[in-house]
């Protein structure tokens, strides 16, 4: 990237932290179900080309999401790296049970912004799923780890349409009135515009939700992600979650493109001079490799721009 200049822009933060969710939210999405062998070295190229927060696996019911039906090997297979962070999603209290198990010290959980949504990926309504949350968090608090807030369908449901801002921040606030240490806002059917973007973070700001707290996720199901992003980034967000290779999508819901892809994100800020500690050319190894385990070209433009692919 550097052979083609490095040109700041006003008001973006230093240095950007990426969570990667590419082994849980883009291989769950997969029809592929990889072995557990294949998904830690998959998790350990990841870390070895410099992410510090790797969003592991899920401890979701099988039935539901048979791709990471094999959590507890995985964990148990993982070499973990002192200073990286390897968060995996909890829905209920038995899921949190399962990961302390295997002394996980990050969770998340999976709230919707919308009712249909709500009743469709979790059976309840978003009521009942912030009750279902509670204890969750209680505990994973208690014992010292830190709990993630998935948002999902803050811009737009394939059911409802437009969402208010207002209903996001109502349910943002209730989340992390929980209390989850972050939030990420999902963009899951990838709708969102700049400007909605902004809109929205404004309006979190307005009921006192600090930045340092919020994460972004977008989808590019519109091309918008990386537009999205650099908005986000220019009100102070400092977090994004990216998928290597542009992985995944959401199983409950069909007109969910893959993620935004972590190289794609990673050019965009080397240009803009921020940092992120990942190495480009590593991560885009490892996403050409994982593309020959699923067996599909990889849908990052930069991984095909520099593997010729």
């Amino acid at each position: 990237m550097a052979e083609y200049g490095t040109n700041a822009l006003a008001g973006l933060p230093p240095r950007v932290t990426i969570c990667e969710v590419g082994p849980r939210d883009g291989l769950q999405n997969e029809a592929s179900v990889l072995p557990a062998e294949v998904k830690v070295e998959f998790i350990e190229r990841l870390v070895a080309a410099g992410h510090t927060v790797v969003e592991s696996t899920s401890f979701v019911h099988p039935k539901w999401v048979p791709q990471l039906a094999d959590a507890e090997d995985v964990l148990d297979r993982l070499r973990r790296a002192p200073g990286v962070r390897y968060p995996v999603l909890v829905p209920n209290e038995r899921g949190l049970s399962r990961a302390l198990e295997r002394g996980v010290t990050d969770i998340a959980v999976f709230g919707s912004a919308t009712e249909t949504f709500a009743q469709r990926n979790l059976n309840r309504t978003v009521a009942e799923s912030l009750e279902m949350f509670a204890p969750v968090v209680g505990r994973a608090r208690e014992g010292g780890l830190t709990v993630r807030a998935y948002l999902s369908m803050c811009f737009g449901d394939p059911w409802e349409g437009e969402v208010p801002i207002a209903q996001v921040v109502s349910v943002a606030t209730r989340m992390l009135a929980l209390g989850c240490t972050e939030l990420s806002l999902g963009d899951t059917i990838g709708v969102a515009t700049p400007g909605r973007v902004v809109a929205l973070l404004d309006a979190l700001r307005a009921a006192d939700v600090p930045v340092e707290r919020i994460a972004v996720h977008f989808h590019d199901t519109y091309g918008q992600a990386l537009a999205n992003t650099l908005a986000a980034l220019n009100r102070g967000v400092t977090t994004v979650d990216s998928a290597a290779g542009g992985l995944g999508g959401c199983p409950y819901a069909k007109s969910a493109t893959g993620n935004l892809a972590t190289e794609d994100l990673i050019w965009q800020l080397d240009g803009l001079g921020i940092e992120t500690g990942v190495d480009l050319g590593r991560l885009v190894e490892t996403s050409a490799w994982m593309a020959e385990q699923l067996g599909r070209p990889s849908p990052s433009r930069v991984v095909r721009a520099l593997t010729g692919g």
